[in-house]
């Protein structure tokens, strides 16, 4: 678990009155503003720990793709969302499998694993301290307690090259839509 040094002690308040999860929603529609310029940068040129997930939609069958932070950990890489679950996290949930791409990463096939409570997630979210960039690292420090709490965080394992683990999984769609 966390310890009491590690996250704020402020951010209980607004976390017992759902503040911070309204929070993270308007912080969330903003980014959504530049999607589009993230997956450029980051396609084409790396941007950070970003990589586009396209994961295929649970209800529309569509690929969709997004910008997310790829975190990277001794026992393996991870992405997450801190406010509970969202379109995305439901789609790869459902999926179980998606394409990742970067220009320094390529094209690679994933299999995602929800985690759950325990040591591994713990140092998950401790992570998106140090390695998300300025400003997603500060609100992640500052809002600790409630990603610790409602955070939904995926390991990705059988990572190939190709943009498909297996012959079950959809390929990387070149022309993917956006949510």
């Amino acid at each position: 678990m966390l310890s009491a040094h590690e996250l704020p002690a402020f951010d209980e308040p607004l976390h017992t009155r759902g503040g911070i999860a309204a929070w993270w929603r308007v912080w969330y529609r903003l980014l959504r503003l530049i999607d589009r310029p993230l997956m450029w940068l980051t396609l084409r040129y790396g941007f950070r720990n970003l990589v586009v997930l396209h994961v295929v939609g649970r209800r529309s069958g569509r690929v969709r793709s997004l910008p997310l932070g790829l975190l990277t950990l001794a026992d393996g890489r991870y992405i997450g969302h801190p406010s509970g679950d969202t379109g995305w996290t439901l789609n790869l949930r459902a999926a179980e499998s998606a394409g990742l791409e970067s220009a320094g990463l390529g094209k690679v096939g994933v299999r995602a694993v929800v985690l759950p409570r325990g040591p591994e997630r713990d140092a998950v979210v401790r992570a998106t301290f140090r390695q998300h960039p300025f400003p997603g690292n500060a609100l992640y420090r500052l809002t600790g307690r409630h990603v610790l709490e409602t955070g939904v965080f995926f390991r990705l394992e059988g990572q190939t090259p190709g943009g498909h683990v297996t012959d079950s999984v959809a390929p990387i769609a070149a022309n993917s839509s956006h949510p």
